[in-house]
């Protein structure tokens, strides 16, 4: 396997804020793309980790280079300033919110609206109506910022079955002009699945294993 590939790995959640105090995100931890970036630290590549600030995961982070990112927004630019930099190989493993904050009201006892702008929302003063809008999906910007980069994507699903998980990462590597995808979640069942865009779906029963194969994708 070629050594010293430059790395770029993301974990853990992204969040929307919905007041100066209040924000909307998900359950991821950062662990696996942590644990993930000390793997390929241990397989002696240079690894950049970029992790979401709310990340519950508390283990140790061996990557050279780490940053934290909170919004959709935040970990974006982050990304499109890396790509400036020679990068090998991204791996996305970050949990992007597949929503964020669009208008939001309060409506009084009365039934009127008032549009709520800025500051912290009071909780004394009605119902509070939030509108959800749907963040567009990083994992499709990444081949325009790293053109020759090889690029990994995550596919999580909850609905269905495993072949439909598989799937969905098939989808992904079309639509998203990536090299590999990794599903995993409730619809997948235990373990991964690896599919490239040469071949796949390949099962891989835990972390472990997972983290090997994709370092082989890495050193090819």
């Amino acid at each position: 396997m070629l050594c010293g590939m430059k790395c770029l790995v993301t974990a853990g959640p992204t969040c929307e804020p919905l007041d100066e105090v209040r924000r909307l995100t998900n359950f991821s931890t950062g662990r696996l793309g942590t644990e993930l970036a000390n793997f390929l630290v241990a397989q002696s590549h240079h690894v950049t980790l970029l992790i979401g600030q709310q990340a519950s995961w508390q283990g140790e982070r061996l990557a050279a280079k780490v940053e934290t990112f909170t919004t959709m927004d935040s970990l974006r630019d982050l990304l499109r300033a890396l790509s400036a930099e020679a990068v090998d190989v991204v791996l996305h493993t970050a949990a992007v919110s597949d929503f964020r904050f669009g208008k939001v009201w309060l409506r009084s006892a009365q039934g009127e609206l008032t549009e709520v702008k800025d500051g912290k929302i009071s909780s004394r003063q009605g119902t509070l109506l939030a509108e959800l809008v749907p963040t567009p999906k990083i994992i499709g910007e990444l081949r325009q910022w790293f053109p020759k980069t090889r690029l990994i994507g995550w596919k999580y699903e909850v609905d269905g079955n495993r072949a439909d998980a598989v799937q969905e990462a098939k989808k992904q590597i079309q639509t998203c002009l990536t090299d590999a995808c990794v599903a995993n979640g409730p619809a997948y069942g235990n373990g991964f699945g690896l599919v490239t865009s040469e071949e796949g779906p390949r099962h891989l029963p835990d972390h472990l294993k997972l983290f090997t194969a994709l370092a082989q994708i890495i050193g090819a």
